[in-house]
């Protein structure tokens, strides 16, 4: 839930933002705080801790009739990330003492149906993508990039990426009978109030992928990478459009 560095994640097209603009933290993982401690002071739980598989998940979008920018997206999104809060499936919140937007080092308070609450840390944040990592107490094991480019058409598109595991064995019988429907539903319901908040609407509906992946070095407890690059991305596309060198 779920950059920059070169990392070897993922499918072509799609590696990390070696940019050096971006922000990352290499401050050391905090020893074991106990899942009902205060968020900041919880590890994070790298997907190689957790059980199960490695899910690569995507989630895409083209929103359209926003004037909105790529980078003007995302600002939209650290800003009011409470505010697309999916109804009763789940629900975030600023951590105490914490005021918007979401920065590097920032919490998310998350109340999820039938899993009850949980934390992730802001670990990246560069001008089209954040990532964040799921602390002790988590249902899943791993990190999330939520990112925004303008694709080879020049239209507008949102982006997801998480790449984790389930937190334990329990977490992953939970996840098999209902979790994937209920994940599903939260970052479909996420992406459509984005679109409408942004004046917009989604063109050609949202587009989801999962796939189990092998675990890289970007997977492991050190490293607060994202799990994909919209500048790469955004790069390739303005080079089909016969923009760029």
């Amino acid at each position: 839930m779920t950059s920059p560095g070169s990392s070897p994640d993922s499918s072509p097209g799609s590696s990390p933002d070696s940019s050096p603009d971006a922000l990352t933290t290499d401050a050391p993982v905090d020893a074991p705080a106990g899942a009902d401690a205060p968020a900041h002071v919880k590890a994070v739980t790298p997907a190689t801790d957790g059980a199960g598989p490695l899910l690569q998940r995507d989630y895409r979008a083209i929103i359209e009739g926003t004037p909105l920018t790529p980078q003007e997206l995302i600002r939209k999104v650290l800003a009011d990330f409470p505010s697309l809060s999916p109804g009763g499936l789940a629900s975030f919140s600023f951590h105490e003492g914490e005021a918007p937007p979401l920065t590097l080092n920032s919490h998310l308070n998350i109340l999820i149906l039938a899993a009850g609450r949980c934390d992730v840390r802001i670990v990246h944040v560069d001008e089209l993508s954040f990532t964040m990592r799921t602390l002790e107490g988590h249902p899943e094991a791993g990190r999330i990039t939520m990112g925004a480019y303008w694709d080879a058409s020049a239209r507008l598109v949102f982006h997801i990426r998480s790449r984790a595991r389930t937190a334990d064995a329990l977490h992953l019988l939970g996840y098999q009978v209902f979790g994937k429907a209920l994940q599903k539903s939260v970052w479909f319901a996420f992406i459509e109030r984005l679109a409408e908040t942004c004046g917009g609407w989604i063109h050609g509906g949202i587009h989801e992928d999962t796939e189990e992946v092998a675990d890289t070095m970007s997977d492991e407890a050190h490293m607060d990478t994202a799990t994909f690059s919209p500048a790469k991305v955004a790069e390739a596309a303005a080079l089909l459009r016969g923009e760029g060198n």
